[in-house]
């Protein structure tokens, strides 16, 4: 229901604003570029969806190995008594736990590629224990928020756009990046524990959220160390290398179990053509929502509005400038990255305004991108609270983003 209302809401809000601009500003241009980019929006969603397809049928074909191999269960098994804290709806050794693990992984080394295909086969296991087909269940919801915040650890695409436009220090906003997307993705768990009532202070995982704390300083200590020019190419070759390992283990999985892997993968890949289908729908109905609000200046006055109060409290405004990029990150990463470019490009890539563009890029992921989509996959058409408890992680990623950018830049 609440994703009907936002999505009402971009046309609504699109069609005032066009009108003042026309009466007000003579625009008569204003009512064309809606109409053009609702167009352009509708392609990009199915070229979108049909890139998604090659990518969906590999790695759903691999998660098909790990499946008749017996590993995704066996990877669910030595899970459990972790996530089994955050998903308590979920039975014990159930191989959506082995999914959802390795979106996350995926996530959190920047393969964004891999973990889509990933998460939209974990979504169809959690819809197998759902008994209202159509409403969000509280694992989905978990799910869905841990995806939106956007836990990452190699920001690769981030550091390769800012060596592209010259920063003297591409891998600067890598510390601040870790720091913020950890922030954001802790305040949407915590959130979500509230929301569902699951009680996280108890040892098992006070134990686990220490262990994350050393892991995630232990990284940060490891690239702090390195040289600056180095740290774009360690991380991305162990990203790689990470990714290519995964892939060899559910073969080689496969072959120790004497199962057919090829006719294994095939079945799996099916399901991700089928899969990629299903969400043409959903992509073409909330990127012409987002094109209509952006194309008609709405999101310009908002950001405008915030910098106006910002400067009205007496608080500097120099972060302004890379709102935008914060705004569209909740809509769209494709036009995120777009403003964050331009952010770069305006500015520089070592100003404090274009590096806390960077930061706030890599807070955290696309909430209503990524809700369309995964909901859209299972046809989840009842989101309960997700949408709030997503944004609640997206602005808490924005809020760090412009503190570290802070810390760091300023």
């Amino acid at each position: 229901m609440v994703l009907n209302y936002i999505w009402v809401a971009f046309f609504v809000i699109a069609f005032i604003v066009a009108i003042v601009r026309l009466i007000f500003m003579g625009d008569t241009e204003i009512f064309t570029n809606i109409v053009n980019s609702t167009f352009s929006s509708s392609k990009t969603a199915f070229e979108i969806s049909l890139g998604l397809t090659g990518v969906l049928a590999l790695w759903l074909g691999i998660m098909k190995i790990g499946e008749n191999s017996g590993l995704i269960a066996t990877l669910s098994r030595w899970l459990n008594p972790v996530l089994s804290k955050l998903f308590p709806e979920i039975p014990k050794g159930h191989p959506v736990m082995g999914s959802m693990f390795m979106n996350i992984s995926a996530n959190m080394l920047g393969l964004d590629n891999a973990a889509t295909p990933l998460g939209l086969k974990a979504m169809n296991e959690l819809q197998e224990l759902n008994l209202k087909k159509d409403t969000a269940t509280n694992s989905m919801i978990m799910f869905l928020v841990m995806n939106t915040s956007g836990l990452m650890l190699i920001p690769i695409t981030i550091m390769v756009y800012r060596a592209q436009l010259g920063a003297a220090q591409p891998t600067d906003i890598f510390i601040p990046i870790l720091l913020t997307t950890f922030t954001s993705t802790f305040v949407g768990i915590m959130a979500v524990s509230i929301s569902q009532k699951i009680n996280l202070f108890n040892r098992g995982t006070l134990l686990f959220l220490v262990g994350v704390s050393i892991f995630f300083g232990l990284i940060i200590y490891f690239f702090t160390t390195m040289p600056q020019e180095s740290v774009n190419i360690v991380s991305t070759l162990v990203a790689n290398v990470i990714l290519f390992t995964v892939i060899l283990c559910f073969v080689i999985s496969g072959v120790r179990k004497k199962i057919n892997v090829f006719d294994s993968f095939v079945e799996g890949a099916k399901d991700g053509f089928t899969t990629a289908v299903r969400i043409i729908p959903y992509l073409v109905a909330f990127l012409v929502g987002i094109a209509v609000f952006r194309t008609s200046g709405a999101l310009d006055l908002l950001v405008d509005g915030i910098g106006a109060i910002v400067g009205f409290l007496g608080f500097d405004t120099s972060f302004v400038g890379a709102l935008p990029t914060g705004l569209m990150k909740s809509l769209s990463g494709s036009g995120a990255n777009g403003l964050m470019i331009d952010t770069m490009t305006q500015h520089g890539a070592d100003s404090f305004v274009g590096r806390t563009s960077c930061v706030i890029r890599g807070a955290s992921d696309t909430t209503f991108y990524i809700l369309a989509v995964y909901f859209g996959s299972v046809g989840i058409s009842k989101t309960r609270n997700a949408v709030t408890l997503g944004l609640i992680a997206d602005f808490s990623g924005i809020i760090a983003a412009i503190f570290f950018s802070y810390l760091f830049f300023y």
